[in-house]
């Protein structure tokens, strides 16, 4: 099925983005983490935009924190999202904005009753506080990343806010129904506006020869990794205002570890060097996704930590390749974390997941910048061979 130019109506900058880690969640240990200063990525911002410039990198996501932001019912401080609409202005990047990065205000969670309107609000007092000093621009937005994994962790394993057991689904209801009482007030104040799903990408398979209910059981944990996006679009609980039209840009975020066995859990090595047949490529996750809702798809987030990362860069680009030549009106990939980090929990072991790694041998890690010179490699690689893809489509449509 070839890709017409309409399917690649863009609005992003460019093919290959950054995404700086932009975390404000309550971790496990009930400890407010902010990454924005934690990777030095606020204090280092103008370094930061001109190496991903350097890089041809010119779409990145951010965050505005909404803890950091509402830190009183209704009263909003943008001073922080200030300063980086201002860089971005300087150095000529494109920002996606995450709204609702995994953290809340101090006084909410998903269960409270107030949640939703109180997101409501944020979303309508930040496309005031953007369409005042860029009226013309195009604006992205995430409501809320990553809904299901956060209904996983704050609802089902206690690892952060509301720390339930046995709630990830009521927590999910909670996060969808501010998230579509968002995308209303988001449209209403802009109708403009370009809405951002991200949404993990997954697969779960039963072990080999498994009996009739744990298939049964690894299907359905599959089928529900659309559950956020079919609640959104109508689909799922219609009672909580989805609508088809809803649905915009489909975010997908794919990671080493996306597929695994469920009974006993264990995870699918992502190079299948054994030829497992249950394992399925990326480039067929991303035709099955685009197919169940026929939307163009972007691949939010993807990267991976160690010395495998340049690896896991080719492979994302020739399985961008092929979903592309498959008829998938892939848009993008973000390479997420641009920029190292340490973990959520503990903070001292950094992930080496980045383009550019933490000298964690220095007192603040987080302020140091060392370039991981095979990733680079890979990505001028990579972006070089999508953009020869991409060329190709283009003069065959115009043929």
């Amino acid at each position: 099925m070839p890709v017409t130019a309409s399917a690649f109506d863009s609005p992003f900058a460019s093919f290959w983005m950054a995404g700086f880690e932009c975390t404000d969640q309550l971790n496990a240990f009930g400890h407010r983490v902010d990454f924005l200063p934690l990777t030095g990525h606020l204090e280092l911002l103008d370094q930061d935009y001109r190496a991903i410039g350097q890089h041809e990198l010119r779409t990145v996501r951010e965050g505005i924190r909404w803890s950091q932001v509402e830190r009183r019912p209704y009263e909003y401080d943008w001073t922080t999202v200030q300063v980086l609409l201002d860089a971005g202005r300087r150095h000529g990047i494109q920002q996606v904005w995450d709204l609702c990065h995994f953290g809340y205000p101090d006084d909410l969670t998903p269960l409270h009753p107030l949640f939703a309107r109180r997101f409501a609000a944020l979303c309508r007092a930040f496309v005031d506080f953007y369409r005042q000093q860029r009226p013309d621009d195009v604006l992205i937005v995430t409501p809320i990343n990553e809904v299901s994994f956060m209904s996983w962790l704050g609802g089902d394993v206690r690892g952060t806010s509301p720390y339930a057991q046995g709630q990830g689904w009521e927590v999910k209801r909670g996060l969808m129904r501010a998230y579509i009482e968002g995308v209303a007030a988001l449209r209403e104040a802009d109708p403009g506006i370009r809405i951002l799903t991200t949404e993990p990408l997954v697969r779960v398979v039963p072990r080999p020869g498994a009996g009739p209910a744990e298939v049964r059981r690894a299907r359905e944990a599959d089928r529900s990794q659309f559950q956020s996006v079919d609640m959104l679009a109508g689909r799922l609980c219609p009672e909580l205002g989805g609508r088809p039209e809803y649905l915009d840009l489909l975010g997908f975020n794919y990671y080493f570890d996306n597929q695994w066995q469920l009974e006993p859990y264990q995870t699918l090595p992502w190079a299948n060097e054994h030829h497992d047949p249950r394992f399925r490529p990326l480039s067929a996750l991303l035709q099955d996704a685009y197919q169940r809702y026929g939307r163009p798809v972007v691949l939010s987030e993807t990267s991976h930590p160690g010395h495998d990362r340049p690896h896991w860069l080719r492979m994302v680009a020739e399985e961008s390749v092929k979903a592309l030549r498959a008829g998938v009106p892939l848009l993008g990939v973000c390479l997420y974390p641009i920029i190292d980090r340490p973990d959520w929990d503990h903070l001292t072991p950094w992930h080496h997941s980045g383009l550019w790694d933490a000298d964690v041998t220095q007192d603040r890690p987080g302020l140091t910048r060392l370039l991981h010179g095979p990733s680079a490699g890979a990505l001028a690689d990579a972006q070089a061979l999508t953009t020869r893809e991409l060329v190709r489509l283009e003069l065959v449509d115009m043929a």
